[in-house]
This record gives structure tokens, C-alpha cells and sequence, in this order.
């Protein structure tokens, strides 16, 4: 499964411009902070609209200027992973699992919530508050959340920025677990050239 991209975003009086095919199972968009790679990642998530241009993933177009095809968020069968994580903080953990599973078709699921929190050995965790887990827990439960959705690919904004370095090398191999065990498409935000010379496949400069 290929991303392919080629869009141009107004900004106020900034203007975005990324074009590129990958067929890469982890693609990282790479520059410096301010540089517009969060605003590709969210038009492909079908949260920006772009002034121009095309999206597809796969044999699916998400997004197409001339043809007049946007496709909603929902229909676009991605799953996001934040930068902050941003879990439900009135939910348990079990509870954000399963709201990212009640979200994904029936027929499109390809992933049971007990094979997540194997996956991802977040099991002591599942009656925990987010307001106790540590930044490592909390974004392994945000990547379950993500991966219950049913997603054909994953859309990852800096997901290691906030943690420090153990937790980061702990994430990583997770990341890098999804891109080989599940072979799962992702699409990749960093400023860091360390991280994504690890990850990536190909890697995208965007600004700077």
C-alpha cells in the first residue's frame, strides 16, 4: 500500500506545499517544528482541507481538487495517534480501548481488544485512570486505541516528543513491531533525524 501525496495548504499567510509516493510500510515526514508536517498529517486524516492537489492510499483517493472528492474522516479508515496522546481522562483505560473498537465497522475489524493489550502489554493497566499512567503507558494505550479502530494505516504526530529516552526506545520498538509484525502503512511525523533514520523507510523533508 503506497501514500500518495501531492497538496498545497494555505496557513494564514503561510503556504504548504508536499508532494510525494512511498510505497514504504513506515514513511516519515521530517523537518524542522513549524515547518507544516502536522497539517499534511491532518490532511490526509481529512481534518485540513487542502487548498489543491490529491490524496490517495492504496487504490483509495481520499482527497481530489479536481475531481471533487473529500472523503470525511470517518470514512477514510485511518487510525491517528497524537502527539500528547490525548486519552479520555473520564475514562478507564479498558474504556478508551473500546471506545477505538465501537468506532470500527464490524466487518472491517481486524483485531479483538485482548489481542491489543497482548500486543501491547498494557493488561495491568486496563482499570487505570490516564491521569496515573506514566507518558509510556499512556501512549501505548493511545496505539491501541488507534489500532482497534480497524485502521488500513496510521497516521503518528511526534508520538515519542514527550517521552523521555527509556520510554522512548520502549515506544519504538512498538512502532517498529506494528510496521513488521502487523505490516500496518504508517505515516510518519518527527523532527528527529535519529528516530526516523531508525524507523523509516523513506524519509520526506517538508520545510526547512
Amino acid at each position: 500500500m503506497s501514500f500518495e501525496v501531492d497538496i498545497t495548504i494555505e496557513r494564514g499567510s503561510t503556504r504548504i506545499a508536499a508532494a510525494f509516493s512511498a510505497p514504504e510500510r513506515l514513511v516519515a515526514l521530517f523537518g524542522p517544528s513549524g515547518a507544516g508536517k502536522t497539517s499534511v498529517l491532518d490532511a490526509v486524516a481529512g481534518l485540513l482541507r487542502p487548498g489543491s492537489g490529491r490524496i490517495a492510499v492504496g487504490d483509495t483517493v481520499l482527497f481530489d481538487s479536481e475531481r471533487h472528492i473529500n472523503l470525511p474522516p470517518e470514512r477514510r479508515a485511518c487510525g491517528y495517534v497524537f502527539q500528547d496522546g490525548r486519552l479520555f481522562p473520564h475514562r478507564s483505560v479498558r474504556d478508551n480501548l473500546l471506545y477505538g473498537w465501537r468506532l470500527a465497522p464490524a466487518g472491517r475489524r481486524w483485531m479483538t481488544l485482548s489481542e491489543a493489550v497482548d500486543f501491547l502489554g498494557i493488561g495491568p493497566l486496563l482499570a487505570r485512570m490516564p491521569r496515573t499512567l506514566s507518558g509510556g503507558e499512556a501512549q501505548r494505550v493511545a496505539i491501541g486505541r488507534a489500532l482497534l479502530r480497524a485502521p488500513r494505516f496510521l497516521l503518528m504526530d511526534e508520538p515519542l516528543s514527550s517521552l523521555d529516552t527509556a520510554r522512548r526506545d520502549e515506544i519504538m520498538v512498538v512502532i517498529e513491531r506494528i510496521r513488521d509484525e502487523l505490516r500496518l502503512p504508517i505515516l510518519y511525523v518527527s523532527h528527529d533525524r535519529a528516530e526516523v533514520e531508525r524507523l523509516a523507510g523513506t524519509v520526506i523533508a517538508i520545510g526547512g
